[in-house]
C-alpha cells in the first residue's frame, strides 16, 4: 500500500490551504452573520456565491466526482486529503460543491443517469446552479434497514404515484433545490433486494408538503431537515432512476462513497478542534501557568493526535481499496472509517470543549456546533451499531471460510487445531 500523495493531489491540496487561509476561514464569522439576518433561515448567504465562484476561478470545484468526464478526475486516495481540508471548516464542501446530499446524488445521475437525466439534473447540478435532496429515512420504521421502507412507488399508465412520509430530506428546504431523489417500494411481491426504487421527483410536483424543519441537538441547518409528505404525487416513467427494482442496489451505489466522504470529513473537524485545543492550552492560565504545561491537558492533546493519525490511515486504507479492488472490496474498511473517524472526531472535539471551559459551550467558537454534528453523524448515513454488525459479519465470514481452505488442506478441524 502505497499512501503517498501524487503531485497532482499535493498541488490541489496546497491550493485548498491557501484557499482556506485566504477566503474560507475569514469568511465563517460573515456567513452566520448574513445566514441570521436573511429572512428565510435556509436561504444561501451571499457570501457563500462568492466563495463558489473564487473556488471555481482556482480551480477547486466539483474535487469529489470521480465518474467520468464530469469532475476534476481524481482518486478516492488524491481526494480524501482534499476533503479533510475542506472538512476544517463547516462551511468548506460547500464552497467547492463538495457537499452532501448533492455529492451523493451527482454521483447516482452519474452512474446510473440516462443522457436526458444527466442533461436536466447533473450538469446543473455540476454548475452549483440547482441544490437536491434524497428522500430515503422515514419516521415510522427503522430506515437503517431499508428493507423496512414502507414508501410507495405504483406504476400508473405514463406516471409513477408516489405517497409516503419521509423525515431528515436533507436540502429539501433550500430555496435552490430543485430535485428530490426518492426511494420507496416498488414491487413488494418481488424479492427482498428487488422491491425498492428510486425516482427523480421535481421539488415543485403537486403533492409534496413539507410538514416541519428538524433542527439537530438544536442547531437549524442551512439546508434544512424536512420532514415531507408525500401525496399522490405523479412523475412520469421516464423519471425512474436506472430500472425498476434497484432501488437497494443504488442505496448501496451512494451511500458507500458518501460513508467515504463523512470519514474524511470527520478527520478535519477533528484536526479544527485539536487546533483550537492547542491554541487555547496555550494561552489560557490557570493555577500559575498555562494550562498547556498540565499533565492531563497534554494527555489530551497526545491522545487526539494519535486517534487522529489512526483514523487517517484507515480512511487511506479504505480510500486505496476503492481506487484498486471496488467498492465492494472495502464494505469492511468503509463501514470502520464510518464507525471510527466519527468517534474520534467527537472525542477530540469533547476535549477541545473541555479545555475551553464555557467558552467551549457557548456559541463563540465553532466547537458546539462540531459536537453537535459529530454526534448527529453517528446515526446518520447509517448508525453506527449497523456498521459494526456489518464489520462484525464480515469478519466472522472471513473466519470461516479460512477455516474451511485449511480443513481443505488437510490442517484439521478448527477444535482439532485449538
Amino acid at each position: 500500500m502505497d499512501f503517498a500523495y501524487s503531485p497532482r493531489a499535493q498541488r490541489i491540496i496546497a491550493d485548498l490551504r491557501t484557499f482556506m487561509a485566504e477566503c474560507v476561514y475569514p469568511a465563517e464569522q460573515v456567513y452566520d452573520a448574513q445566514q441570521a439576518a436573511n429572512e428565510n433561515p435556509h436561504e444561501q448567504p451571499a457570501v457563500m456565491r462568492e466563495l463558489q465562484a473564487e473556488a471555481r476561478r482556482r480551480g477547486l470545484w466539483n474535487l469529489f466526482m470521480t465518474h467520468g468526464e464530469h469532475g476534476a478526475g481524481l482518486t478516492n486516495l488524491e481526494y480524501a486529503p482534499m476533503m479533510e481540508v475542506l472538512g476544517t471548516s463547516i462551511i468548506g464542501p460547500e464552497t467547492a460543491n463538495c457537499s452532501a446530499p448533492d455529492t451523493g446524488n451527482m454521483e447516482l445521475l452519474a452512474m446510473y443517469g440516462s443522457e436526458e437525466q444527466k442533461a436536466q439534473w447533473l450538469e446543473p447540478l455540476l454548475a452549483g446552479r440547482i441544490r437536491s435532496a434524497f428522500a430515503m429515512t422515514e419516521p415510522a420504521v427503522a430506515s437503517s434497514d431499508a428493507r423496512n421502507i414502507a414508501s410507495t412507488i405504483t406504476r400508473d399508465g405514463e406516471h409513477y404515484v408516489l405517497n409516503g412520509r419521509k423525515w431528515y430530506t436533507s436540502g429539501v428546504l433550500d430555496p435552490d433545490c430543485r430535485l428530490i431523489i426518492f426511494m420507496g417500494v416498488s414491487d413488494p411481491d418481488a424479492e427482498t433486494y428487488r422491491q425498492q426504487s428510486m425516482i427523480l421527483v421535481p421539488r415543485d410536483t403537486p403533492g409534496i408538503t413539507v410538514l416541519r424543519d428538524l433542527p439537530m441537538l438544536g442547531y437549524t441547518d442551512r439546508l434544512g431537515h424536512g420532514d415531507v409528505l408525500f401525496e399522490d404525487v405523479r412523475v412520469p416513467v421516464a423519471n425512474m432512476l436506472s430500472e425498476q427494482g434497484s432501488g437497494f442496489a443504488l442505496a448501496q451505489g451512494r451511500l458507500g462513497p458518501g460513508r467515504m466522504h463523512y470519514g474524511m470529513r470527520a478527520i478535519g473537524f477533528a484536526e479544527r478542534a485539536l487546533s483550537l485545543m492547542c491554541a487555547r492550552a496555550e494561552s489560557r492560565v490557570a493555577f500559575g501557568g498555562p494550562l498547556a504545561d498540565r499533565g492531563v491537558v497534554r494527555e489530551w492533546i497526545a491522545r487526539s493526535r494519535i486517534e487522529i493519525e489512526r483514523s487517517r490511515l484507515l480512511v487511506l486504507k479504505a480510500a486505496w481499496l476503492m481506487d484498486t479492488a471496488g467498492n465492494a472490496a472495502a464494505r469492511s474498511e468503509v463501514a470502520a472509517i464510518k464507525v471510527d473517524a466519527m468517534e474520534t472526531a467527537h472525542r477530540v472535539v469533547d476535549r477541545a470543549i473541555q479545555v475551553h471551559g464555557a467558552a467551549g459551550i457557548s456559541d463563540d467558537t465553532v466547537l458546539s456546533r462540531l459536537y453537535a454534528i459529530t454526534r448527529a453523524l453517528q446515526i446518520a448515513d447509517g448508525p453506527n451499531e449497523v456498521h459494526l454488525r456489518t464489520i462484525g459479519r464480515l469478519e466472522l465470514s472471513r473466519r470461516r471460510e479460512a477455516d474451511a481452505a485449511l480443513v481443505g488442506a488437510g490442517r484439521g478441524t478448527k477444535e482439532e487445531r485449538a
